[in-house]
């Protein structure tokens, strides 16, 4: 059996006639370790050992080798196997291959072994290093782990030295400053996961309390269809557009789709609404109903009303409405909130969702809103199209309208948007609001203790006295399609208020139902899974290692949120 020849402990002294090994062939099986060990005893060669992650290996880690290796007549350095790998989410940054890569490349080093189990005591205890080199920390560190290691090396006669320090790097802390300074949404994103209530396990637990909870939903269902074209050409009688429809696909939306989002995270919906006695009113009510959605509806007149959206490719070019606005009679509207009353009874939480299509009048919005916030715990609200008004949901736990929607119900395009929110929770006597802001994410504010009682203040820092916002990047890199952003949030938020969640974990959850949505064409339902899937995929956005055509592969930031 050959091994490679031990350098000296000098290097200046190796004879001229010295090639050191290829890095690849310094990189031993356990079986050749062995083998060599016991030829470098056999030749009264002495043994230096070190053992690392080595995930970055900067100027503090090759002091440490060279003097390493200045203490015998070869020198193994032996890292920790990707799976055993304990310095936190997104670690080894770098693969065990190319970390034994790295270091076999270094002058210094003879011997390279990738160790798969937790710690190298066990390897100390069978390849019987003459020394064992630390670093300077452990001179005074208590940890068990380091203790083993050390009985194992002392056991069999060896040595355990500690190197100078008198250079000292973290792979660790370079690592975190890589990840804070690479992008400035990821390292808010990785700000955010250190708040002990977006803990991964506690989110994911979070999400399995949705099970059971009975939330109401008061709205207008509406049926979103989507007309897929053919490449759009030039008619011949005049220069306008012709588009020739390849397929259609329809999905339930408006107040339908919050009510199947909430079936589909484990919740048992409620949905009361306005519904004409026809055919398509009869299929939708089915279609809920095999979901686990409870309907309870008055009769409206006319159809239900359809948004019809045609596109080219994932390109809508044109919208049409198939609306008629919708008007219920005074028995009608009594109905409609005394059947809403009714089933708030027993509800953990509830939703109104004002699409602006004629069931929320001035008078039935206030009816309502004091109907059910009597007979539930958590109440929350929003609006969509230019005929809701946002200023009516009065008495809310938390109201989601875009930034766009709160803006057009003052009429303020100017002021700050913490001092917008403030004038909507201060009106309407709310207590949350999680603003969207489509590609920039979402920002959720919560009424500071005693701000009601505080003096008015100019615009300015006054309002961050008076409010807490805090920013959620957008966790999906590209939206296929916006559509029902805002209504998978607002169901997703709801349950987890309802389920005892504080608005920062209710605002991140309902980040992650938006970025699920936000990467599927249509209102496609957002369910627990998705739920599970998007917190994980959110814990796991770090630095890690794509290797490429280049021999030299390096770090990049992944971010794993979209789909």
């Amino acid at each position: 059996m050959s091994y490679p020849a031990p350098a000296p402990s000098n290097p200046s002294r190796r004879s001229p006639g010295h090639r050191p090994p290829a890095a690849v062939d310094k990189i031993l099986s356990r079986e050749r370790l062995m083998a060599l060990r016991q030829e470098l005893r056999r030749d009264g060669a002495s043994l230096v050992h070190c053992h690392g992650c080595f995930d970055i290996v900067h100027p503090g880690h090759i002091r440490h080798l060279r003097q390493a290796r200045s203490q015998g007549d070869a020198l193994l350095v032996s890292i920790t196997g990707d799976a055993e790998m304990r310095k936190g989410t997104g670690r080894p940054l770098i693969p065990e291959e190319l970390r034994a890569e790295g270091l076999a490349a270094l002058d210094c080093v003879d011997y390279v072994y990738i160790e798969q189990r937790p710690t190298a005591a066990e390897l100390l205890d069978e390849v019987r290093p003459d020394v064992y080199v630390k670093g300077k920390e452990y001179e005074l560190n208590s940890d068990p782990r380091f203790k083993a290691e050390r009985n194992a090396v002392e056991r069999h006669g060896g040595r355990v030295v500690f190197s100078s320090g008198d250079v000292v790097f973290s792979s660790t802390a370079l690592i975190a400053a890589m990840e804070e300074s690479t992008d400035p949404y990821h390292a808010r994103l990785m700000q955010l996961l250190r708040d002990p209530m977006l803990d991964g396990a506690r989110l994911t637990g979070l999400v399995s309390s949705f099970r059971g909870k009975r939330i109401l939903v008061v709205g207008e269902p509406i049926i979103d269809t989507y007309v897929l074209c053919d490449t759009p050409s030039v008619a011949g009688e005049s220069p306008v557009m012709t588009l020739r429809p390849v397929e259609r696909r329809s999905y339930d939306g408006g107040s339908a789709v919050i009510a199947r989002h909430l079936a589909a995270m484990g919740a048992a919906p409620v949905l009361v609404c306005a519904m004409p006695d026809d055919a398509p009113a009869a299929a939708l009510r089915h279609r809920l109903q095999a979901d686990g959605v409870e309907v309870r509806s008055v009769e409206a007149p006319g159809m239900l009303p359809e948004k019809q959206r045609f596109l080219v490719g994932a390109q809508k070019v044109m919208k049409v409405d198939l609306v008629d606005p919708l008007v219920l009679d005074a028995r009608s509207q009594d109905e409609l909130v005394g059947l809403a009353g009714e089933s708030a009874a027993g509800c953990d939480g509830a939703i109104l969702a004002d699409f602006g299509l004629g069931l929320f009048s001035a008078g039935t919005h206030a009816r309502l809103g004091a109907s059910v916030r009597r007979e539930v715990g958590v109440l929350c609200g929003d609006v969509s199209g230019g005929r809701s008004n946002l200023r009516l949901m009065r008495e809310m736990d938390l109201l989601c309208p875009s930034e766009s929607e709160l803006r057009d119900a003052y009429r303020d395009f100017d002021e700050s948007l913490p001092s917008v929110v403030w004038n909507l929770l201060h009106d309407t006597g709310s207590r949350h609001a999680i603003i969207t802001m489509g590609a920039d994410g979402l920002v959720a504010f919560d009424r500071l203790p005693g701000a009601e009682s505080m003096a008015p203040v100019p615009e300015g820092d006054g309002f961050r006295s008076r409010l807490r916002g805090d920013h959620f990047p957008a966790l999906c890199g590209h939206a296929i399609d916006p559509l029902g952003c805002g209504d998978a949030l607002l169901a997703t938020a709801t349950l987890a208020l309802a389920s005892g969640a504080p608005l920062l974990g209710a605002a991140f959850l309902g980040a992650v139902a938006a970025a699920a949505q936000a990467q599927r064409l249509g209102n496609s339902v957002i369910s627990a899974s998705d739920l599970r899937h998007g917190i994980v995929r959110a814990h796991a956005a770090h630095l890690t290692c794509t290797p490429g055509q280049s021999p030299r592969p390096g770090p990049r930031l992944t971010v794993p949120l979209t789909a």
